[in-house]
């Protein structure tokens, strides 16, 4: 009996420091595990969310591949002028102005170019907007071409950038200056935002190209589409990434609410083919907008391609939109 006892008391030792091996094996696999997570999305974020000189380069390279050696070349002779602001969070950004000798009114287009790219690439759309009357500014989105940043705004951060962007062409242009933002992709989402500000009175229209009505979404379907990662616990975390390191959350950057907060007349335009901001966004934002709108869908025309596929058909629908409200 004895014998008995003391076995089942050796039994009961033996299985409680078999279950503490394995509370400590299955802590030291959840540790592991929690680790490889954080650490892929560490891994994500960094990819998605920053960019260095190096990077920064080879995108102004494609910029300018990517325009056709007529557009380059007229760019270089409007001998364009750099210009310069402080952002709120002290970064110097940079662009060009394109003076136009031959405008009648006082008219300033600012286009934003896409992700991973720089002023050059608006090169096209500045000879639209030039075409038609105006002077035009090119900035490079922070974090990109030759501005300071290493953390990409993705239109949210960048919204209080134009901000600035646009007082600025009100100081160097006078308080008739009458203005336009204009932007394709990641610089559609930029004027979107950047119109449910406060803005003056002298902005007139906004031009959206291609633009996504939610940071977070856009994200969210990139990474399933492009790499391939499951959305969930990825999105989440990189979420609170961003909180710290951005000083923003992802889902702050709601486009959408952004452009329910304006009056201002909207231009929606997106390729029906368009496979990296899905094609639904064009109507979200549609939908979003209150104050005057049109929209403009390509049957085959793939991401910020629509103009490519047709100039002059896009360079007319631009012209008349614009046509009641800017003089």
């Amino acid at each position: 009996m004895v014998k008995e006892k003391v076995t089942s008391e050796r039994n009961a030792e033996n299985m409680a420091k078999t279950w503490q091996k394995v509370a400590g094996i299955t802590t030291a696999l959840a540790a592991t595990s929690l680790a490889g997570i954080l650490a892929g999305t560490a891994a994500v974020y960094h990819v998605g969310m920053k960019s260095y000189a190096k990077g920064r380069q080879k995108s102004r390279q494609r910029s300018i591949a990517e325009n056709s050696a007529e557009d380059n070349a007229w760019y270089l002779m409007q001998q364009p002028r750099e210009w310069q602001i402080t952002s709120r969070d002290g970064l110097r950004l940079r662009a060009s102005f394109l003076n136009n000798d031959q405008q009648v009114h006082n008219r300033v287009a600012i286009v934003a170019h896409g992700l991973g790219h720089s002023r050059e690439q608006m090169v096209p759309y500045a000879r639209m907007f030039e075409a038609q009357g105006y002077s035009v500014l090119m900035p490079d989105a922070r974090a990109h071409g030759e501005s300071e940043g290493n953390t990409i705004g993705y239109g949210w951060l960048d919204r209080h950038d134009y901000q600035q962007w646009i007082q600025k062409v009100i100081e160097l242009r006078g308080n008739d200056v009458q203005i336009v933002l204009m932007g394709i992709s990641m610089g559609a989402a930029t004027v979107l935002a950047t119109a449910g500000e406060d803005l003056p009175a002298n902005v007139k229209a906004v031009i959206a190209d291609s633009g996504y009505a939610s940071i977070y979404s856009e994200a969210r379907f990139r990474l399933h589409h492009k790499y391939h990662v499951p959305a969930r616990p990825t999105m989440n975390l990189a979420n609170q990434y961003s909180r710290l390191d951005a000083g923003y959350r992802l889902k702050d950057g709601n486009i959408a609410e952004q452009v329910r907060h304006t009056q201002l007349p909207i231009f929606f335009i997106q390729g029906a083919q368009d496979q990296t901001v899905p094609i639904e966004n064009l109507d979200i934002l549609y939908q979003a907008a209150g104050g005057p709108k049109q929209k403009y869908r390509h049957p085959d025309a793939q991401h910020v391609m629509t103009r490519a596929a047709d100039p002059d058909r896009y360079d007319q629908k631009v012209a008349a939109f614009l046509t009641p409200y800017v003089h």
